[in-house]
């Protein structure tokens, strides 16, 4: 019983430091974006309303799930999934974005790590991994279906070899300490690699047969055919607005041009009729003369 009571104070001892850095990381992330939605066109607003609904929907469906391992990975109900359809939607680098908010919000709400090179590996990471289904619609000719099976496998290989490194640092720390086969515990790369087998191949398996479900059933057409119909509307609106920005410059611009002109014209008139009339008086005192 000791260790593990040790090991729990080591890592509540850790998580308190990386939970205050995580939400600071988070706060920053968050203004990060708002700088680069003001400032960057890459970056729209509809693409970060976006990100923030994927990111509830992936968040609330973390919290439906099954934990078959000890400290640590759990199977959700299809939790990536919607992030996975943001990536696929708008390119892997919002994509990744995306992913380590996601991970960090984990973190947060359930953090559990012994190393801070753990906390890289399990939520910065193996989150971030979400950004390579940013490449899924690059796969030449392949049908929808593919495309998305294959970027989801390709996340979750990804996911799983981050989760792997950090088990293997994780049980090189001595943390074993429930009953395994001899040949099980023989080094921690073996011990970690059966541990993520418990449960991220069954949480890969639920969301590829989601994201396959929703591409036959044509859901991810009709849903990323809504997404472009509210991006060109909200492009729409901001082009309307520029261009009523702009004729309201070019009207203001005008109309300084015009009262420019008008008071020109009144100071030449003041000063042809002033002319006018010294050449008169000069005329009258010359006829006098």
């Amino acid at each position: 019983m000791y260790l593990p009571t040790l090991l729990a104070a080591v890592s509540e001892e850790t998580i308190d430091i990386v939970t205050w850095i995580s939400i600071a990381a988070l706060a920053a992330l968050v203004v990060v974006l708002i700088v680069l939605c003001i400032f960057n066109k890459r970056f729209s607003t509809s693409e970060i309303a976006f990100a923030g609904i994927c990111l509830a929907a992936s968040f609330a469906l973390s919290f439906i799930k099954v934990s078959p391992v000890t400290y640590g990975g759990s199977i959700t109900l299809a939790s990536f999934v919607p992030l996975l359809i943001y990536a696929y939607k708008f390119g892997p680098i919002k994509g990744t974005l995306a992913g380590l908010i996601f991970g960090l919000l984990n973190f947060i709400s359930d953090p559990y790590i012994l190393t801070p090179m753990s906390f890289v590996l399990d939520y910065l990471l193996a989150f971030a991994s979400i950004g390579i289904m940013g490449f899924a619609p690059k796969l030449g000719k392949l049908p929808l279906t593919a495309k998305v099976a294959i970027g989801a496998v390709c996340v979750y290989v990804l996911r799983f070899v981050f989760h792997l490194l950090s088990g293997i640092i994780y049980f090189n720390e001595d943390a074993i300490w429930v009953s395994l086969p001899e040949w099980a515990l023989a080094n921690s790369f073996i011990y970690s690699f059966i541990y993520q087998c418990v449960y991220i191949p069954a949480d890969a398996a639920i969301s590829v047969g989601v994201l396959v479900a929703f591409s036959m059933t044509h859901t991810l057409d009709r849903l990323f055919a809504i997404v472009d119909r509210s991006m060109k509307k909200a492009a729409d609106v901001t082009e309307k607005k520029d261009e009523v920005a702009a004729e309201t410059v070019a009207a203001d611009g005008a109309t300084d041009v015009a009262d420019g002109a008008a008071a020109d014209g009144t100071t030449d008139g003041a000063d042809g009729a002033a002319d006018g009339a010294a050449d008169g008086a000069a005329d009258e005192e010359n006829k006098k003369d």
